[in-house]
């Protein structure tokens, strides 16, 4: 499991774990759940199975993501998608992300970004941030609905004021293009620094090039050595060139200071 995904997976059981909680919901739902985290798939398919059917939204779409990822069951896109559908259409704001997901990547169905930019939409208006910043791509690309910039900034602000790296990203991104904004580099360095420091190595190395260029910023050799240092430790191949060339044009105590600062940001964001 990815780290990306990793990370959708706890936030998933922090949210049902809420919506248990506050519903009293069944004892079966709880062992279900529990059955799930400790990796007895088993249990966790009959409790899951038994109140799906009953119409649970939210044992409907631990279902349709057991499915999805293959857990316990042979993974099967049609039936995540059914039961995924079941509970979108009760108003289950991660069931409609995911089953805006399956048709985006067009897992197990034709692609239909049309499809897509609906169940995302459904979602997006339910706060959920990931299918925000999916939304705004869509806009921005023209992908399902018509293109349109200034629709993708705002739905890529929704999501990046609610901390989504990849929209604070590609908000940024639109900044400093001035798609859909008028351009602004200072906003776009304050994006991508927000991205930066939740590890995006995209940004980090954004922020490296403007600093080395001065764009937006007076020309820093040691931030834009420093940032490119951490883009190319985070594993963006093109960061490596780059720091050589701006390393040539650099003093020792500069290359020294530079290191230091990635060194240190380093530490602080294991």
């Amino acid at each position: 499991m990815s780290n990306v995904i990793t990370g959708v997976f706890f936030r998933l059981i922090l949210a049902t774990v809420f919506v248990v909680a506050s519903a009293g919901a069944q004892a079966g739902f709880q062992e279900g759940m529990k059955a799930y985290v400790t990796g007895n798939y088993a249990v966790a398919l009959k409790e899951f199975k038994a109140l799906a059917i009953k119409g649970d939204a939210v044992a409907q779409f631990w279902l349709g993501w057991m499915y999805n990822d293959g857990n316990g069951v042979p993974q099967d896109y049609q039936l995540a998608m059914t039961w995924y559908r079941k509970a979108a259409e009760q108003g289950n704001v991660e069931a409609q992300f995911f089953l805006g997901e399956i048709y985006d990547k067009g897992h197990g169905v034709p692609q239909d970004y049309s499809q897509a930019a609906v169940w995302y939409r459904m979602a997006a208006t339910q706060d959920s941030a990931m299918a925000q910043h999916r939304l705004g791509a869509m806009y921005a690309y023209g992908l399902g609905v018509p293109q349109d910039e200034q629709q993708a900034v705002s739905w890529y602000r929704k999501a990046a004021e609610q901390g989504n790296m990849e929209a604070q990203f590609n908000l940024g991104a639109m900044y400093r293009q001035g798609r859909g904004v008028p351009q602004d580099y200072t906003e776009a360095m304050s994006w991508y620094l927000k991205a930066a420091e939740q590890g995006s190595m995209k940004a980090q190395f954004n922020l490296g090039e403007m600093y080395y260029k001065g764009t937006g910023v007076p020309q820093d050799l040691v931030q834009a050595f420093k940032w490119l240092s951490v883009a190319a430790i985070s594993g963006h191949e093109e960061a490596v060139k780059s720091m050589q060339i701006i390393e040539s044009r650099m003093t020792p105590k500069e290359i020294g200071e530079a290191q230091a600062l990635a060194q240190e940001w380093l530490a602080r964001h294991k």
